[in-house]
C-alpha cells in the first residue's frame, strides 16, 4: 500500500506541472485562454444551479454543474492548448508527422517516404480510408514528391484509394489544424483484413529498396558494362 500511495503522490504533482506546463505555453499564442475557460465554467455551473434553484433541488444541481463545468473547462481547454500548438507548429519541417502520430487508432503512420535535399517531404498514413500521402514543403517541388511515391506505389497497388494532401493555407492546401479533422472525414472503403494486407505490401516494398544493392561510386566515363560472362583464355 505505501507503494502505491507513493506512486500516486509523485505522479500527481507531475500531472499538474505538465497541465501548468500546458496553459502557459497555451497562454503565449491565445491571450484570452484564462478568460474563456473561467466564463464557460461560471456559465455552466450557474445555469445548472439556476435551474436547481427553479425546480427544488439546488443541491443536487449544484454538485452536478460543478462537475459538468470542470469537464466542461477540461474540454475547451483542449481544444484551444491543440489550436495553439498547431499555429505554433505551422510551417515547421515535421509538424503534419506530429499530427499524424496523434491521429488514433486504425491507422499505421510511415514519416518522411519521400524527401529531398530542400527539406520537402512526404509522409505516409494507412487506414480504412486507404492510403494518405501528405506533403509538408514548397508546393512545386511537393507535388514532384507525391507523384513519384504514386508511381512507385502504383507498382504493387493497383485496387487501393489513395489521397494526397499538401498542408499549408495557400487554396488547395490543407491547413495543419485541420489534417487530422479532414482524414478522418474521408470514407472508408477498405476493411481490417485489407488494411494489413496493403501495410504488409508498403512494407515489403520498403525493405525490397532497401536492400537493393547501390553503387559506391560514380562509374568512370568511357567504362562499358560487360555484355556476358567472363570469355576463356
Amino acid at each position: 500500500m505505501a507503494r502505491k500511495d507513493n506512486a500516486a503522490s509523485t505522479a500527481n504533482p507531475g500531472r499538474l506541472k505538465q497541465i501548468a506546463l500546458t496553459y502557459k505555453m497555451t497562454r503565449k499564442a491565445d491571450p484570452k485562454i484564462g478568460l474563456v475557460i473561467g466564463a464557460v465554467g461560471i456559465v455552466t455551473f450557474g445555469a445548472l444551479l439556476g435551474i436547481g434553484f427553479w425546480i427544488g433541488h439546488p443541491v443536487y444541481l449544484g454538485i452536478l454543474g460543478f462537475l459538468l463545468a470542470f469537464l466542461a473547462m477540461a474540454i475547451i481547454f483542449g481544444r484551444r492548448a491543440e489550436r495553439a500548438a498547431f499555429s505554433q507548429m505551422e510551417g515547421q519541417p515535421g509538424a503534419a508527422a506530429a499530427v499524424l502520430d496523434n491521429i488514433g487508432r486504425g491507422w499505421t503512420t510511415t514519416p518522411a517516404v519521400g524527401m529531398n535535399r530542400s527539406q520537402d517531404v512526404v509522409h505516409r498514413a494507412v487506414g480504412k480510408a486507404g492510403i494518405v500521402l501528405i506533403g509538408e514543403g514548397n508546393p512545386n517541388r511537393v507535388k514532384g514528391l507525391l507523384a513519384a511515391e504514386k508511381k512507385k506505389m502504383a507498382r504493387i497497388l493497383t485496387d487501393v484509394p489513395v489521397h494526397v494532401f499538401i498542408v499549408g493555407t495557400d487554396e488547395g492546401q490543407v491547413p495543419l489544424k485541420k489534417l487530422r479533422t479532414r482524414m478522418l472525414k474521408l470514407p472508408r472503403t477498405l476493411t481490417g483484413p485489407q488494411v494489413t494486407a496493403t501495410n504488409d505490401r508498403l512494407r515489403a516494398m520498403g525493405d525490397l529498396l532497401s536492400n537493393m544493392p547501390l553503387p559506391k561510386g560514380p562509374m568512370p566515363k568511357g567504362m562499358k558494362m560487360p555484355r556476358g560472362g567472363p570469355q576463356g583464355r
